[in-house]
């Protein structure tokens, strides 16, 4: 049974005004050989998949410095599920993740430090702030765009694109 190849990505950041960051992280796959076919036709190899996702992926998260306002924020894996996208060789897995910072009024910073790689394939990244704030600047390593009063932003990164291993993005709470 050959490997799943990973094909996209998105990555949803909702900020809320308490401080706590959501992130859904959105996996697609191309699955020939039915593999997630396989797993989801068996409770028991379901939950030790699902198990092993959420171990992998919190290790991952483990190994990067997110610091909201200068204060270490670390991202915890809440939950992870695996679909398909209307067919059986293009399945999905979504990783919700959840962390929480200290914002204030006035200026906030979001840093992530993470390890230099290259993209594997494409993927995109949307934030979305609270009413009552807005994006300032970014340092993200690609173009981005910001939209909707400052609320959201968002930014595409291409399949081979080097990524430094740094974030960071400014954000202003009325």
């Amino acid at each position: 049974m050959s490997e799943p190849l990973p094909v996209f990505a998105n990555g949803f950041f909702i900020v809320q005004e308490n401080g706590v960051f959501n992130e859904m992280i959105l996996f697609e796959y191309y699955d020939p050989g039915g593999y997630y076919v396989s797993v989801l036709s068996d409770q028991n190899r379901l939950d030790e998949e699902l198990e092993t996702l959420s171990r992998n992926m919190q290790f991952y998260l483990d190994l990067e410095k997110v610091l909201v306002n200068g204060s270490e924020s670390p991202p915890t894996v809440l939950n992870v599920s695996i679909g398909f996208r209307g067919d059986t060789r293009r399945p999905y897995i979504l990783f919700v993740v959840t962390f929480k910072g200290n914002l204030v009024k006035g200026l906030n910073t979001y840093e992530n430090y993470y390890e230099e790689e290259v993209a594997e394939y494409d993927y995109e990244v949307v934030w979305v702030f609270p009413s009552k704030a807005r994006v300032v600047e970014a340092d993200l390593g690609v173009p981005y765009k910001v939209e909707a009063g400052g609320r959201v932003l968002r930014f595409n990164v291409r399949k081979g694109t080097r990524i430094r291993g740094f974030e960071k993005i400014l954000f202003e709470i009325d």
